[in-house]
């Protein structure tokens, strides 16, 4: 369910986080990573880097570089370093001389989860750094381009010198650079927005066609058919769903802390995502479309009182300083919390408790009460405590210890940490598809999976029998409990844990014959154990998956369609309808929903036989 950017980070100096939309960040910024033409697709120039858009799979698209190698390292203790610390590199280039290797992945979550596991660890007294690297060139079409430009001499070293000029036009102000970055599609008329968005889904159901005729032979003369039916895909792709608003409507961004692109030291915003100098720099969110005013008024009274402190901006090249990340979480009802990443560093307890002090009184009585923070969070957050701020510790400084949202009618806390759909009126719209497509009924049992807050569930509640919902995040699971009893809800419950333990548990406790589940992962999708706990329960005929990132999902659509094996038990499920509903205008993401039905061979051979 993937918003908000190296956490679940790309950046430098942000952590990665585990949220379950697109991040702020990571997405777009990884283009920043890729030559213009690469990210494009487009120019002559982009010729070498077009095979990284192509239907053949190349882990060139998830490269990173490690630095800072120690000396004297080979190839497999590079190799045995990384396994042991749970990273599985597809391919290793390593250059020990220089001290640096190449390392690509099979998929973006391998990729942005090794980035969090090694970056900043210590290997043989060496301090590991590790970045986001360009995809290499594709050999032919570059020596082909070599050549063509010298048989053009001159004229085409002219040609190059004016295109090389071009590129730093292209840069621009800055407000144009952080635009590009963080929504690339801002300046694309909505309406071409969203043809691109349905585009890139029916390319998802092509390719889950090809998966299934690939892995079911028995499904083959059922695909022959929906193919001849549905322009040769799987199943039907109704029009994409668009969002009620396509500007400020991020209830939910993370902001990192750094040197200015202006030079202003300790700017709050976001990374242009270059790296200049061993740094990269920061532009104010002020102008960018996505952000809500009243998250850009918290930027700018919070960047103002940390440039009054002494305390210096955390810096990831040296692990030094202080100030990481802001948060802010805004609602329609105008509640606003702001979560602050200090690193404490060697910092006496008294002195900590004097900035947090200092922050409470700057925001309820100083100069950042035009703020209007209604909750206010202090995070300590140290070198490696952990691969994702989810897990540390909030303290709560002042005001409310949530802030409320209103959905559909219903009304939700939300917890710091806690998942909620980062666009409101576009969770509204793709909440309430889920319940067209669900087919419920008083007799239904729903389990609702990676619930979060437990938005869904509790919105199809009194549709239903029974709501069971599990989720990771024990917040949102005190938050869950709390949204169903503020709705008056008696017939919901919740489970706290890894879906893939929790999950095939529950699923055998529940009797009810009419039993449908609705699965909202993080990006990497659902674990396999949970896929082959749904295969094996018969009794759930009805699915739907709800992706934030389709293509990372593709193992799990392939799983849920594949024949039955030793391993993959229980009858498969095939695709009947799909739909993209946009969460996130001005860039290239959008959510997937796919309904997934269980195949009934009996009344098939009964249906053949008549």
């Amino acid at each position: 369910m993937t918003d908000v950017a190296f956490d679940k980070t790309d950046q430098a100096g942000s952590l990665p986080s585990t949220e379950k939309e697109p991040d702020d960040i990571i997405e777009e910024n990884n283009q920043e990573n890729l030559p213009a033409t690469a990210a494009e697709g487009e120019g002559a120039a982009g010729g070498v880097y077009r095979y990284i858009k192509g239907d053949l799979f190349t882990s060139e698209i998830f490269k990173v570089e490690i630095q800072n190698l120690p000396k004297y390292i080979g190839f497999n203790d590079l190799k045995k370093f990384l396994n042991k610390h749970g990273v599985n590199p597809h391919k290793i280039k390593l250059f020990s001389k220089q001290m640096f290797a190449f390392v690509t992945f099979k998929n973006q979550e391998e990729r942005d989860k090794a980035m969090k596991a090694v970056h900043g660890m210590q290997w043989k007294s060496k301090v590991l750094s590790v970045r986001l690297a360009k995809p290499k060139a594709d050999p032919i079409l570059k020596k082909r381009k070599q050549e063509e430009e010298a048989e053009g001499g001159q004229h085409g070293a002219k040609r190059a010198a004016g295109s090389q000029e071009g590129e730093e036009e292209e840069e621009g102000p800055l407000n144009i650079q952080i635009a590009n970055a963080v929504t690339p599609l801002w300046n694309v008329p909505y309406e071409e927005q969203l043809k691109r968005k349905e585009k890139e889904v029916e390319g998802v159901l092509q390719k889950l066609t090809r998966e299934i005729g690939n892995n079911n032979k028995a499904m083959l003369p059922w695909l022959f058919l929906q193919k001849e039916k549905y322009n040769k895909l799987c199943c039907p792709l109704e029009a994409i769903r668009p969002s009620p608003v396509q500007t400020e409507y991020r209830n939910k961004c993370e902001f990192v802390i750094g040197v200015g692109a202006d030079g202003e030291d300790k700017t709050v915003g976001f990374r242009l995502g270059k790296y200049k100098g061993g740094s990269c720099a920061v532009v104010s969110p002020a102008e960018t479309s996505h952000v809500s005013s009243e998250a850009k008024r918290v930027v700018q009274g919070f960047q103002q009182f940390i440039r009054t402190t002494p305390y210096a901006v955390y810096s990831p090249e040296t692990y030094e300083g202080h100030w990481r990340q802001l948060t802010v979480r805004t609602s329609r009802i105008k509640q606003t919390m702001a979560i602050v990443f200090f690193n404490p560093q060697k910092l006496q307890e008294e002195e900590i408790e004097e900035l947090k002090r200092n922050l409470r009184q700057y925001f309820t009585e100083g100069e950042g009460q035009e703020s209007a923070i209604t909750s206010l969070y202090f995070v300590r957050m140290g070198q490696r405590t952990s691969a994702g701020t989810e897990d540390l510790p909030c303290e709560h400084v002042t005001g409310e210890e949530w802030i409320h949202e209103e959905l559909l009618g219903l009304k939700f806390r939300i917890s710091p940490h806690s998942f909620f759909q980062t666009n409101t009126p576009a969770a509204e719209v793709l909440y309430s598809a889920v319940g067209e497509w669900a087919q419920l009924d008083q007799d239904s049992t729903v389990l609702d999976v990676c619930c979060g807050t437990g938005t869904i569930g509790i919105s199809l509640a009194k549709r239903v029998k029974k709501v069971i919902g599990i989720e990771l995040c024990q917040e949102a699971v005190e938050d869950a409990k709390a949204n169903a009893e503020a709705n008056g809800l008696t017939n919901v419950e919740f489970h706290c844990g890894k879906a893939e333990d929790v999950f095939p548990t529950v699923l055998n406790a529940v009797v009810s014959p009419n039993v449908t589940a609705i699965v909202d992962p993080p990006r990497a999708g659902l674990h396999s154990k949970v896929i082959l706990a749904i295969r094996r329960a018969e009794h759930l005929k009805r699915l739907i998956y709800v992706a934030c990132n389709a293509k990372a999902a593709m193992n799990n659509f392939t799983d849920l369609c594949r024949a039955v094996s030793n391993r993959v038990r229980g009858a498969p499920f095939r695709p009947v309808r799909a739909m993209a509903v946009d969460l996130f205008p001005q860039t290239m993401h959008c959510e997937t929903i796919l309904l997934f039905e269980r195949v009934d061979y009996s009344s098939e051979t009964q249906t053949t036989e008549t």
